[in-house]
């Protein structure tokens, strides 16, 4: 089958042949993939970044984010049948720890990440864990279903928090931080400020929904937002990663407010929590994966009512054999989601 390789340690991958899994484990399912989406973690790994060298041991086959149909099943497998459709969560838990046995699976104690720490999704054909797959609805188109992984990112950031009558402000405008939009607006949300730097990605936060998106490096975000709050945003979403979007994030948020983080530093960074946080009694959610499997259900159907349109997320949708070019929109930052299809 053809797969999409990190074959050695270094930057790129490799598109290359292998063989197709001829054996399943008694709870394994082989899953024939139809889509599949491009995360910046593939990003990373295909740039050999100092987080890659660290945690990925090639050969490896790599990607995460899937939707396909299972075609062969284990023995013990209960969940899933021949021919349901399906989406995997990534975050593969052991089901035996203090996390996995008090509802809290998405933090395994021993986890494990499909396409980084096992065998990934870009291929034709993949084994998967029953105990991650989420039969979706039939009502979601595939090229959706294969990004339900990152929008359960923005699902779970978003719903930690009542959002009725809230105003909110969403720091990044990534695919996710669009996705953010949409559901804060579903939940009940009076206003949602963007904080955004990239053209393209202010036009998309604009046909997402934001209220008002500010470009702080045309304009004092924090001056701004409270010109549009008096009393600044009741809820901060963190999606950007950046020291001084979260700073000056935490300084929009009105006092006794809640912050949700999902956005990656990469590393330390200062920021005063005595004066930000604590003195004005924030509370602060660090979010990781989506809750399993709480999060998918939640998801599902906001895609399978449409209220949430991930058109205006999804830009490009690629054949399978067209991956550099999918990566090199990634690395450019000009497109929202990119959506690779195995039936082309």
């Amino acid at each position: 089958m053809k797969a999409i390789m990190k074959a050695k340690p270094g930057p790129g991958f490799v598109f290359t042949e292998v063989e197709r899994p001829s054996s399943l484990g008694p709870r394994d399912v082989l899953v024939k993939v139809r889509r599949a989406s491009i995360c910046g973690t593939d990003v990373h790994i295909y740039k050999w970044d100092e987080w890659s060298q660290s945690r990925i041991t090639p050969p490896l086959i790599v990607g995460h984010e899937m939707a396909g149909e299972v075609v062969a099943v284990g023995e013990a497998v209960t969940r899933v049948k021949i021919g349901d459709l399906v989406a995997a969560e990534t975050h593969i838990p052991c089901e035996g720890c203090y996390q996995c046995r008090t509802g809290r699976m998405h933090v395994c104690k021993n986890l494990k990440i499909l396409g980084v720490d096992t065998n990934g999704i870009f291929a034709e054909y993949a084994v998967i864990p029953e105990s991650v797959l989420w039969r979706f609805s039939p009502e979601i188109p595939l090229d959706y279903a294969s990004v339900m992984e990152p929008f359960g990112n923005a699902v779970h950031t978003v719903s930690v928090t009542n959002l009725l009558g809230k105003a909110v402000l969403i720091t990044g405008a990534g695919p996710i931080g669009l996705m953010a939009i949409q559901i804060a607006k579903v939940a009940g949300a009076s206003v949602v400020i963007v904080s955004e730097v990239d053209p393209l990605r202010i036009q998309m936060a604009k046909e997402n929904g934001a209220d008002y998106v500010i470009n702080p490096l045309e304009n004092d975000l924090v001056r701004e937002v409270y010109k549009i709050v008096d009393d600044g945003v009741d809820v901060l979403f963190e999606m950007s990663g950046n020291r001084k979007a979260f700073e000056d994030g935490l300084k929009c948020v009105t006092m006794g407010g809640e912050v949700s983080i999902l956005g990656i530093f990469g590393g330390r960074i200062e920021v005063n929590i005595d004066s930000l946080i604590t003195m004005r009694g924030l509370t602060v959610y660090g979010i990781t994966g989506r809750r399993m499997f709480e999060t998918w259900r939640i998801a599902d159907e906001l895609l399978r009512t449409k209220k949430v349109d991930l058109s205006k997320v999804v830009t490009h949708v690629l054949p399978f054999n067209e991956w550099e070019k999918g990566l090199e929109l990634m690395i450019s930052k000009k497109c929202g989601k990119v959506v690779l299809n195995l039936d082309l």
